[in-house]
């Protein structure tokens, strides 16, 4: 096998995008959908060409991109079993959402630019994933960002779309920040940016400057990964068409930052003050997300908050050093998180454009078979025992325990108790859309059979993703785990593990019961101020309002009146005016004119007479 293949998996989806974004708009609308989802799942066909190389570690480079002042980045890839397992991941899910979105935007009138920018957006993904240097995945990093703030502002005819993907660019480029001064201090004590040197001499590193360095990686993952306290951006990019939520949601941009801690875990590792906060930062961004969900009437807001909270999940794991967890948990959640979202949007069609859940209902009558898949994804998310979703999840749960200090099980305990959040907004979700009666006014739409049959390939991994790595306390011997090098969880007493089943589970039934209760038969849900503080997203928008863009107003507006418009304009244009003055009168002396020539002389006469008698004085 040529490991030069593995630059095709960049390649094909970069090619489709440009083509899509020069020559689209020429094309037929079926041929520009075809083209982008050729190219990814060309991409996915690579990926699995290429998997035998994964195991020994290949990596191949194209050129070198950057030689000077000692800094060397080469346009070169990575392939072991960490970016071979994400790539997998990325370019099968990938190729779902694009085969969805093809029935998805079939009346969209401009195709061409929505491919285009889906393409590369893979594309940015597969760069961040691949890149053997810090600087190639930067790259890619700012690429998902780009990609992402045309995609979120897909339609920008409304000034509300446009302005959530303004916000979600703004956001991310904070975090982005962060990344920045990590990548140039790392350089500036390593000489390299090589990931695999950085990685193998962290030990190197003064131990003062770890816990700022994995700090500000933190800080950049949190704002890919929309974490505390850089997570405002994410609910409001459900402005999107729903196969971008998917995307961005469940298999690319939110895992950028897990990604990141997970390929740089041997560095992140040696701060114990630096997991710690990763772990806290997952817990309580868990937490606060899973909260909000429980309030939100938008279907995809929802899932918004809860692709938040169990990103969450996923930093916990990080935190704790098991980075097994948190890449199963990733990719168990990519697949039933899809399903959710490309789910949404079937449901979208067909209660006609409605997507607000108190206006649905009764929805199970009109489509059966989407019921039962949608069910799927919400097990999994619930945590029903024996799906997919509650063994990712109890592994994350299982390491934090594990650990064993008082901080940590502080954080195991807020991570059961979110459990609990989350089964019971996953089932309110579910019996507000499908049970009870139709709430709203709109006609159905016609469902493009593409928006149907691409669920059940996510619903069947998503329901048993978690046999991947199924912990050893439940018969299973960690598969993942075993492939990604990681380190076997410890083994507990068999009464323990057995508790800790029965805990999950509990927390499980604790969230369904209040929600069967609640919403099976759904009439009015009434308005109230702790409803209203928790859709509002705790109001950290206006609290980032009165903490940052007001002053920040404050100061550019003053530095525009007093500095710009005062000072500087003042003191420019008032030279001018002046110099034209002088400039006219000057220019009196060539007009020709006796009556100033003598008024001249006078002036002239008398200075002099002037000039004579203060003499004379003195």
């Amino acid at each position: 096998m040529d490991s030069r293949l593995l630059f095709l998996l960049i390649l094909l989806p970069l090619t489709g995008g440009v083509f899509n974004a020069c020559f689209g708009c020429r094309l037929p609308r079926a041929l520009v959908a075809l083209l982008a989802i050729g190219a990814i799942v060309g991409s996915f066909g690579v990926t699995l060409l290429c998997w035998p190389l994964a195991a020994e570690g290949t990596q191949v480079t194209l050129f070198t991109w950057l030689a000077s002042a000692g800094l060397k980045a080469d346009i070169g890839l990575f392939f072991d079993p960490l970016a071979a397992t994400m790539t997998l991941m990325v370019t099968g899910v990938a190729s779902l959402i694009h085969i969805y979105a093809a029935g998805y935007m079939e009346h969209e009138e401009d195709q061409a630019r929505f491919f285009a920018l889906l393409n590369l957006f893979v594309c940015a993904m597969l760069c961040i994933i691949l890149a053997d240097n810090l600087l190639l995945l930067f790259l890619g990093w700012e690429g998902v960002g780009v990609c992402s703030y045309g995609l979120i502002g897909f339609w920008y005819a409304k000034s509300e779309n446009a302005l959530a993907g303004r916000k979600a660019f703004i956001v991310t480029r904070i975090g982005d920040l962060f990344f920045t001064i990590a990548l140039l201090w790392l350089f500036s004590l390593l000489g390299t940016v090589n990931i695999a040197e950085i990685n193998q001499r962290a030990t190197e590193l003064d131990p003062v400057l770890l816990t700022p360095l994995v700090l500000l990686l933190l800080g950049g993952a949190c704002g890919k990964s929309a974490q505390f306290p850089l997570m405002t951006w994410l609910p409001d990019a459900m402005a999107g068409p729903t196969p971008v939520s998917a995307l961005i949601h469940a298999a690319t941009m939110v895992t950028a930052g897990v990604y990141l801690l997970c390929r740089l875990f041997p560095l992140v590792s040696l701060s114990a003050t630096g997991m710690a906060v990763i772990a806290a930062v997952g817990a309580l961004t868990a937490l606060y997300a899973a909260s909000c969900a429980v309030a939100q009437r938008e279907i995809k807001r929802v899932l918004a908050y809860s692709t938040m909270s169990q990103i969450g999940y996923m930093f916990l794991a990080v935190g704790v050093g098991s980075v097994a967890a948190a890449i199963d948990h990733l990719l168990v959640h990519a697949f039933f998180k899809a399903l959710l979202f490309m789910g949404a949007g079937a449901l979208i069609h067909l209660a006609g454009g409605e997507n607000d859940i108190y206006k649905m209902g009764g929805l199970k009558q009109k489509s059966p078979l989407l019921f039962w898949l949608f069910l799927i994804g919400i097990l999994c998310l619930a945590g029903a025992p024996l799906s997919g979703g509650f063994f990712s999840m109890a592994a994350i749960v299982f390491a934090a325990f594990t650990r064993g200090d008082g901080f940590l099980a502080c954080l195991w305990g807020i991570g059961v108790f979110t459990a609990g959040l989350t089964s019971f907004y996953s089932f309110r979700l579910l019996y507000l859309v499908f049970f009870g009666s139709y709430r709203g006014k709109k006609t159905a739409h016609r469902l493009s059979p593409l928006l149907i049959w691409t669920l059940p390939p996510l619903a069947l991994f998503g329901l048993f993703g978690g046999l991947f790595n199924l912990p050893h306390f439940y018969g299973g011997h960690e598969l993942l785990g075993a492939w990604l090098g990681s380190t076997p969880a410890k083994e507990l007493p068999l009464v323990t593990e057995l508790g800790l089943l029965v805990l999950m589970s509990l927390f499980f039934v604790a969230g369904w019961l209040p929600a069967h209760l609640l919403y099976r038969n759904f009439e009015v849900e009434a308005e109230s101020s702790w409803r209203r503080f928790l859709l509002q997203g705790w109001r950290f928008d206006a609290l980032y309002e009165w903490l940052v863009l007001r002053p920040y107003r404050f100061t550019a507006r003053f530095c525009f009146i007093a500095g710009d418009k005062g000072l500087i304009d003042g003191v420019v244009e008032g030279l001018g005016r002046t110099l034209l003055h002088w400039g006219g009168y000057m220019r009196q002396l060539a007009t020709g004119q006796l009556s100033f020539y003598l008024q001249g002389f006078a002036w002239g006469l008398l200075l002099m007479v002037g000039w004579l008698l203060l003499k004379a004085v003195v």
